[in-house]
């Protein structure tokens, strides 16, 4: 699972920086370029809970090939678009089953214990990261090539495609067998919680392969079924976490808003720098994921206390920027963000799966990606009216963002030290 979540984000980051150029080069306008990145971001909104929850319906191993394939199929429209028309109807499926990272990230959550998820999670981002780094290096030589942008589009389709082998061949009939021998393995240490442990990750196979054996069923009972899973996390008492990881998102975002353009004015410093220093931070973050192992053991495996510092080391960092007096206080406020915000990311998604529960993984890790998608797009919104007054507003205001999180946490500590405790003594 790690070279595809590789080989998606490598074939993505080839094409994705360069897109603005070739549609422009199709002759539309910077409206009806934005229009289009708009409509692809709205799409993504709305499909991702719906497909996330189909995930846990129809069984992760259908519903990740297909949507690896009908991304393969955006991938080559775009490849073969010469018109702006072309280039809008290339984006649909792709805004609509891009969600194959979200899907692998709820097999993984079904596949290992709650106790190594965080840095299961962290070595699976890692090695997304690492393909994001490599693409736009690849992507920008072939782009420069005559007819570059359609070549790397092909290439990016025949990565997809590739993928789909990749999961197909899969050992998906051992998976069961997998969980049933890895809890056995527990009982060892206490036997009313390791047999605690098994009857949930056993109830968690049996839903797997119940969807696995069934994926052409009715599609009116699958929809059915996939409107009373989100109507049953939105009546729950998740809103909190969701919240959480909206104001973060939109802190981080703020942060980012205006780099390149605000160190131009604050500073001085040229473009190409501040394409060095993200690509710096970027390689960090890769560094971080891989650290999570003995961050974890070192808070004992509590998530929530590891998500309150980060956080809150986070909320410092940007404060650091926004009131930075020298391109140093920069750098030094970018190599700690990209560790913090790592670490953020992979303790929100561990929280969201320890409260609401691995049978709907799908579901939750899909309503994480649709907050995170609202945040993509307030945060410009808010980053042009808060530039207004200063080059420093966006991440000022994302600090005032971060505060109210780290208060909503610190608001619910009770309810979540409860879901550690409980893990732990599990575990």
């Amino acid at each position: 699972l790690f070279l595809p979540s590789f080989q998606d984000l490598f074939g993505v980051s080839m094409v994705v920086p360069f897109m603005n150029l070739h549609i422009k080069s199709l002759g539309a306008s910077h409206t009806v370029a934005g229009i289009i990145g708009s409509l692809y971001g709205i799409m993504q909104l709305f499909s991702s809970t719906f497909v996330g929850c189909w995930s846990d319906i129809a069984g992760r191993r259908y519903s990740l090939l297909a949507c690896i394939l009908l991304s393969t199929l955006g991938y080559f429209l775009l490849g073969t678009s010469t018109t702006v028309l072309l280039f809008a109807i290339s984006r649909v499926p792709v805004g609509i089953f891009k969600h194959t990272l979200s899907i692998s990230k709820a097999l993984l959550s079904d596949l290992v214990s709650e106790r190594d998820r965080p840095l299961v999670m962290g070595h699976f981002n890692a090695a997304s990261s690492v393909g994001f780094i490599l693409g736009p290096v690849v992507g920008g030589y072939l782009t420069e090539l005559e007819d570059g942008f359609y070549l790397t589009s092909f290439i990016c389709a025949s990565i997809f495609l590739l993928n789909a082998g990749l999961v197909w061949m899969l050992p998906w009939s051992e998976e069961n067998t997998g969980n049933r021998e890895h809890q056995r393995g527990n009982k060892g240490t206490d036997s009313f919680s390791a047999k605690a442990n098994s009857d949930l990750h056993l109830k968690s196979a049996t839903n797997g392969a119940m969807a696995s054996d069934s994926p052409f069923q009715s599609p009116w009972i699958q929809v059915t079924t996939v409107l009373k899973r989100i109507k049953g996390i939105a009546c729950s008492d998740l809103w909190d976490i969701f919240l959480v990881r909206l104001l973060m998102s939109v802190a981080i975002l703020l942060y980012y808003s205006n780099f390149s353009m605000a160190l131009e004015e604050r500073f001085g410093v040229k473009p190409l720098f501040s394409g060095y220093l993200m690509s710096y931070s970027s390689a960090l973050g890769v560094l971080a994921g891989c650290l999570l192992g003995p961050i974890t053991r070192f808070y004992q495996h509590n998530t929530y206390r590891i998500l309150l510092h980060s956080s809150t080391l986070t909320c410092t960092l940007i404060l650091l920027y926004a009131s930075a007096l020298s391109i140093w206080m920069v750098i030094l406020s970018s190599t700690f963000l990209a560790f913090s915000t790592t670490i953020s990311r992979t303790c929100i998604i561990d929280l969201e799966l320890t409260v609401g529960g691995n049978e709907a993984s799908g579901t939750l890790l899909g309503i994480g990606q649709s907050v995170t998608s609202v945040g993509r797009i307030v945060a410009p919104l808010l980053s042009g009216i808060a530039q207004e007054f200063t080059p420093c507003g966006p991440p000022s205001l994302g600090v005032g963002l971060a505060l109210v999180a780290i208060l909503i946490m610190n608001a619910n500590k009770q309810k979540y030290c409860s879901y550690g405790n409980v893990k732990l003594k599990n575990q």
